[in-house]
Parts: structure tokens; sequence; C-alpha cells
């Protein structure tokens, strides 16, 4: 199994015909994922990389019945593509940009309110399920299937953190980047809660950021519900207080935001943690040791 995606989900590109978004669409597609069409206005009608394009969402899930959308829109529109997907009836939207302004993130979290969707993003490489289906713009080719799951702020550590437990013979049910915004789609609850429930997943690994309460209370919820063990690293040990590092949610506010601060909680709270990031494979492969399970 997985979480949110699989080989069953039926994809679709909003940007479709960009530069961007036409490599990853064949990206996803040399790895099997079913990728149905896409969406540009004024394009409707066309066809590209052998597949139909139309002028919305609604007529994209209606003629294909699309689940999963990948959004490659400038981040000034890409919160309007995402309310006229979750409209469609998109159970799955992934928000590649960056820079998509904080508060159309606050407008669409309270739009969504009560809606089944899953967002994830912005900022975000995406999710990927290796071997059934990517969104998103990670390297796809460094995922092998397995069983461990990943759930990351960074793009770069996560990509670093499946190559350690890959080069290690470890594969993943599924990979997803939450992305570093301050206010984002999904969270690590939501992400933890779905590969506790995900009898394919036999551990999980958490990577975080400097910046907001989100690990140490992913932490305690953890601690609270779950019964896999997690494997946690947080970046930005050198960052200094109140200076941004990199994008808007990578900024240490208080004491509590520090790196140290949040993998020192986390410990507290049962996790296995990595303080540095080339150690990331050795903890998984302590945590698999220690709690008896098979790889």
């Amino acid at each position: 199994m997985s979480v949110f995606v699989n080989k069953d989900s039926k994809v679709i590109f909003q940007g479709f015909t960009g530069e961007h978004a036409t490599f990853h669409a064949q990206d996803a597609i040399n790895i099997g994922t079913q990728v149905v069409g896409g969406v540009t206005p004024g394009k409707g009608g066309t066809r590209h990389l052998g597949l139909p394009v139309f002028d919305t969402v609604a007529s994209a899930v209606r003629e294909t019945g699309a689940d999963v959308s990948g959004v490659f829109v400038p981040p000034p529109f890409a919160v309007d593509a995402v309310m006229e997907a979750i409209d469609a009836g998109i159970k799955v939207v992934v928000v590649i940009a960056d820079g998509v302004p904080v508060q159309d993130m606050v407008r669409l979290q309270r739009y969504r309110e009560g809606k089944d969707c899953i967002v994830i993003g912005p900022n975000t490489p995406g999710i990927i399920t290796p071997g059934e289906c990517k969104v998103g713009i990670m390297p796809a080719n460094i995922y092998k299937k397995g069983r461990i799951g990943v759930v990351s702020r960074s793009g770069t550590l996560n990509y670093e953190a499946t190559e350690q437990m890959s080069a290690l013979g470890l594969g993943q049910s599924s990979s997803v980047g939450i992305g570093g915004d301050p206010v984002n789609g999904t969270d690590f609850v939501t992400v933890l809660r779905a590969f506790e429930a995900d009898p394919d997943t036999d551990l999980i690994v958490m990577i975080g950021e400097i910046g907001g309460p989100q690990e140490v209370a992913a932490a305690q919820w953890a601690k609270a519900n779950m019964t896999k063990p997690i494997v946690g690293f947080v970046a930005g040990v050198s960052s200094p207080p109140g200076r941004r590092m990199g994008h808007a949610g990578a900024i240490i506010a208080g004491t509590s935001d520090t790196a140290n601060a949040k993998m020192d909680a986390m410990e507290e709270l049962g996790l296995y943690v990595a303080r540095n990031p080339a150690h990331i494979g050795q903890a998984v492969m302590r945590a698999l040791t220690e709690n008896g399970i098979k790889y």
C-alpha cells in the first residue's frame, strides 16, 4: 500500500503545457504514473505528450476521472488553481510553487474546511510512491519500493535520507514533502496518521527544520497515538536566531524553535534522533534492529 497516491491514482497537471510541468509529467509517466491529461486554459481540445489538454479542471475530471492534480502554476495564481481543483472533486492536490503569498494560504485553509481534499505544499518537492505514482519534482531514480515512510519539510534532505536508505538496501512505501512555508496544506500529524494506518509501512522518517512548533507537536501526537517507530532529524543546528534561512518558514523566533531544542524534545518523546544528516540511514537501521523489524 501507500499513502495518498498509488498505482490507481489518475493524475492531471495544471499548467500542463508549461516547460516545468512538461518535464515532470514526462518523468512521472516514465516511472508508471497514470497521467491522464492536463489543464492549460485556452488550449483545451489540443494534445500534449500524447494526452488531452482541457481548459478547466472540471472538464478534465469529467472526461478522465482524475483524482490527483499537480499544480505547476506561478505563485500568485497557485491558490486559485488549488481551489478550482477542490471544486472539481480532486482528492489530492500537490502545489510545487515557492513564494505563494501567506495570506493566500490562509484564505485556502479557510476555504477547504469541511472538504475532502489533501493539499500537499506549497514549496514542496511533492509526493512519490516508488514504482507507482509520482507527483512532483523529486528525482525518481533514488527511490525504491519498500516499507519505510518519509515525511519532510526539506526537499533536499528528503533526497539525502532516501539515498542513504537506498544504499543500505531499504526502500520507501511513500515519501511526502509537506513544504517549508509557514502555512502549508498538510502538516506532519496528517502524514504520520496516514503512515500509522498503512499496513505496509513499518517505520517513519520525519525530517524537520528550524521555525515553528510542528515537529515537537508531531512527536507529542506520535507518543500518544502511534505504534510504529519514528526516526527524527531537524535541520538548522548552526542557524542564528532572528534571521530567515532559505525560505519564509525557516526562522528561529525563540529558544524552542532551534534545531537542538526540537531534537532534544523529540528524543525525550521517544523518537530515534539523528543529530547529523549523514547519520539518518544509520538511525533507521538502529530503529529497525531494536524494534525487531525485518528488512
